[in-house]
């Protein structure tokens, strides 16, 4: 696609970047679960000790998505992998390729760095995402749970 760009984040785009989650929120309709603020999320993401990495979709130098994603590790394969946490693109961009150009340069990120897989969740209501991934060869893994504990359970 011309004109589109994939480029990793600085904390000059924080504002965007927490734009953006907050419109993923809404459209999960979890918005309400949003207890960060800007200024908290620049530090996570940027500070000295962060861990996480975001691929910015700018078209015609407009930032339209983004990856967010940081290293997991696989016991059984014996490799780092990428969970890719967030992949969003604003709704008015969707069905252009932006999606898919994201999580390939994701791939690209993994192979480049020997990593053994790439992993994430998606809701499963969601269903354009859903059939999204598995047109690009994703398998989704039904015999699985995610668990959660947070830090008001500790």
């Amino acid at each position: 696609m011309e004109n589109l760009i994939i480029r990793f984040a600085n904390a000059d785009d924080i504002s965007e970047i927490f734009s953006l989650i907050k419109e993923l929120a809404e459209f999960e309709k979890l918005l309400d679960q949003i207890s960060t603020t800007e200024e908290e999320l620049k530090q996570t993401l940027f500070g000295k000790d962060n861990f996480v990495e975001i691929l910015i979709a700018e078209f015609e130098n407009k930032i339209v998505g983004q990856a967010l994603f940081f290293k997991n590790f696989s016991t059984f394969l014996g490799k780092p992998g990428i969970y890719l946490e967030d992949l969003y693109v604003k709704p008015e961009f969707r069905s252009k390729g932006i999606g898919k150009a994201l999580l390939i340069k994701i791939i690209s990120i993994a192979k480049e760095r020997n990593y053994g897989r790439v992993e994430w969740s998606v809701l499963d209501w969601n269903e354009s995402a859903i059939d999204f991934y598995k047109r690009l060869g994703a398998e989704p893994l039904n015999d699985w749970t995610i668990f959660r504990l947070t830090s008001d359970k500790f």
